[in-house]
C-alpha cells in the first residue's frame, strides 16, 4: 500500500520530486521516445534494462506528471532503507514498492506486495533482470517475476522500456557526467498470451526490450 503522509510531508516529497526531475534532466538531458505507445492514462508496468542505480529515477522523471504520480517503482528495500535520506526518497518521493531480497528472512511475499499495488490502481516500474547488468551482453536473463505478474494481472500492459547512454554518461568511477543525451524509449505493450509458458514469454519480453536499443555506431 502506498504510504500515507501528512500534508507537510506530502508537500516536501512533491517538492523534492520536482527537484530530482530537474536535476536528472539537467545532468543527462534525458528525453522520452514513445514508439508504438502514447503517454496516456492507462495502468501499465514499465519493464526496463538495468545498468545503473539511476535507471529508475530516469524513467520516473520522463513520465508526464499525471502519470508519474500514479507510477511506483518496485525496488530493493535494503538499498532504499539504508539511511534516512534514501528512505525518504524511496518511501515518500518515489512511493516505491519496497521488496525484501532476503528469501530466508522476509515476512511478506514480494509478488503479493506487487499485486496489491496493482490492485490499488498504481502503475509500476520493474527491472526483470533483478541485478544491474555489468556485462557486455544487452540483458541478463529475466527472472520469473514479470511472467508471474503478467499472468496474474493480464489486463495490465507490460511496456518494454529501454534506457540508453546512462552508463556512458556516468561510467563507474567517474564524478563528472559526460555530455551525452540519455533516452528512455517506451515500446508497444505486450501481455502473457493464453497458454504461453514462462520460458517462451520471458524470451519474447526480452526480445521486445532489446529491439528498442539504439543501433551500434558503425553498424
Amino acid at each position: 500500500m502506498a504510504p500515507k503522509m501528512s500534508l507537510p510531508r506530502r508537500i516536501a516529497a512533491r517538492l523534492v520530486g520536482h527537484v530530482l526531475t530537474f536535476i536528472a534532466r539537467f545532468i543527462t538531458a534525458v528525453r522520452a521516445e514513445w514508439k508504438g505507445i502514447e503517454p496516456v492514462q492507462r495502468q501499465r508496468i514499465y519493464y526496463a534494462n538495468h545498468v545503473s542505480n539511476a535507471d529508475m529515477p530516469m524513467i520516473w522523471s520522463v513520465l508526464p506528471v499525471s502519470l508519474r504520480r500514479k507510477t511506483r517503482p518496485v525496488a530493493a528495500a535494503d538499498y532504499w532503507l539504508k539511511n534516512p535520506l534514501r528512505a525518504f526518497a524511496g518511501r515518500d518521493v518515489f512511493q516505491a514498492v519496497l521488496i525484501d531480497r532476503r528469501p530466508d528472512e522476509r515476512t511478506e511475499d514480494p509478488l503479493e506486495k506487487i499485486l496489491e499495488a496493482l490492485d490499488e490502481g498504481s502503475s509500476l516500474i520493474i527491472f526483470p533482470e533483478g541485478n544491474r547488468n555489468m556485462t557486455d551482453d544487452p540483458l541478463l536473463p529475466f527472472r520469473a517475476g514479470i511472467y508471474n505478474i503478467g499472468k496474474a494481472r493480464g489486463h495490465v500492459d507490460l511496456v518494454p522500456t529501454w534506457i540508453a547512454n546512462l552508463n556512458e554518461i556516468m561510467p563507474k568511477g567517474e564524478v563528472i557526467p559526460l555530455p551525452l543525451i540519455c533516452t528512455v524509449t517506451f515500446g508497444a505493450p505486450i501481455h502473457v498470451e493464453e497458454g504461453e509458458d514462462k520460458d517462451a514469454f520471458l524470451a519474447r519480453a526480452a526480445a521486445a526490450l532489446v529491439a528498442l536499443a539504439p543501433a551500434e555506431k558503425g553498424a
